[in-house]
């Protein structure tokens, strides 16, 4: 039996992740959970699984799910102490970080520090302070195991080799609804339009953020933490289909891939049950045959800037990827609330990375100070 936790239980991976438990309840226990305002969600999620520990984001949250939650014997705690307690609950010994943006960054430091395995699906967290978090796992010789369908793909093409066996890594992205869009267009693009995935239910801000392919240059930044590799080593592919999840280049010249139907059923359930795989018979299985052909082309570079900037980020190291970061989630938020244009948010952030001085991080609190300037610069450019 593992006994999990989870943070960001109401997510698409949260949910998820408990959905693979409850078909398990052979295989896992969950002992503690993760929300934000998500009240009634977490309420469901609490009676059906019964975690001895449940944390919301307010105090006004936590009355309302005592509330909903009536007699059920369970510890309600809420804000930054709340998580971090679900994040180092002493019977995990798995803790699925899947809160999106930065605000995982500390609650993922946490479980690590306490000697968590971590299965982790918010790349904001590598993306921000990922030099931290890969030093801290070898420290606490923990695992670090990777959730995103991408990064999912690329550790199990490498199960059993090494990096020195690797000449690159390629992953692959859908191209969004926009792949095929005239560019004089995107000045119309509506809220509606970027959520309209073509192959992926997901979360709001990532579906924006594969709208823009700012996802696809978070991933390739955190590719270069998880798997050690230069940015000139990690490559992107336009694969509209969503099959080939992603691949890996071999140093005799071998490609290869790991393909299934888009489903986050799959990386989640490998993530959690590693080194084993689990049954997952209630899924489709993928037919090649029906799948007709599989297309892979380069990203237009003009289409998708924000992925450029990510490759810039990179580069530049220090505190320029949390400026990155940041900067993107201030302009997505702003975009969903209709303040700012879909074509404006790479200007934006662009705007935000010629602004903000990089320096060397050497501490937590050097990214902090990074991610609210960067917030900062981004709201007066959303205001103006």
């Amino acid at each position: 039996m593992k006994e999990i936790a989870v943070l960001g239980s109401t997510g698409s991976v949260g949910v998820t992740a408990l959905d693979v438990a409850a078909r398990f309840e052979d295989r896992f226990r969950v002992v503690a959970l993760a929300a934000g305002r998500n009240v009634g969600l977490l309420a469901e999620q609490t009676k059906r699984l019964r975690p001895e520990l449940v944390s919301v984001a307010s105090e006004q949250a936590a009355a309302e799910l005592r509330e909903r939650l009536g007699s059920l014997k369970v510890e309600i705690l809420h804000g930054a102490e709340g998580v971090d307690a679900v994040a180092t609950h002493p019977c995990a010994k798995l803790v699925v970080c899947a809160m999106v943006g930065a605000l995982g960054l500390r609650p993922t430091c946490a479980a690590i520090d306490a000697g968590k395995d971590i299965a982790f699906a918010n790349k904001e967290v590598l993306v921000v302070a990922g030099q931290l978090v890969i030093e801290a796992v070898k420290n606490r010789g923990v695992r670090l195991l990777p959730v995103d369908s991408e990064h999912n793909a690329i550790f199990q093409c490498l199960e059993g080799r090494g990096t020195d066996t690797l000449r690159r890594i390629i992953l692959t992205a859908s191209g969004g609804p926009f792949r095929t869009w005239a560019l004089e267009k995107f000045h119309a693009i509506t809220v509606g339009d970027a959520l309209k995935h073509p192959t992926w239910r997901m979360g709001e801000k990532i579906t924006i953020d594969s709208a823009t392919m700012m996802n696809k240059g978070l991933e390739v930044i955190e590719a270069h933490w998880l798997f050690g590799l230069p940015p000139e080593r990690i490559s992107v592919m336009v694969h509209p289909q969503s099959i080939v999840h992603s691949m890996v280049e071999l140093v005799d010249g071998s490609v290869i891939a790991q393909m299934a139907i888009p489903d986050m059923t799959i990386p989640v359930a490998y993530a959690l049950a590693y080194p084993e795989r689990l049954a997952l018979n209630h899924l489709k299985p993928l037919s090649l045959l029906e799948c007709g052909g599989l297309t892979f082309e380069a990203p237009d570079p003009e289409r998708f800037p924000c992925l450029r900037l990510a490759y810039t980020a990179l580069e530049a190291g220090g505190v320029m990827p949390a400026c990155l970061n940041a900067a993107n989630e201030e302009l997505v938020a702003g975009f969903l609330l209709g303040r700012v244009k879909f074509a404006a948010i790479p200007h934006f952030i662009e705007t935000v990375m010629s602004r903000h001085p990089n320096r060397a991080v050497s501490c937590v609190e050097d990214l902090l100070e990074a991610d609210g300037r960067a917030r900062a610069l981004a709201r007066e450019l959303i205001a103006a």
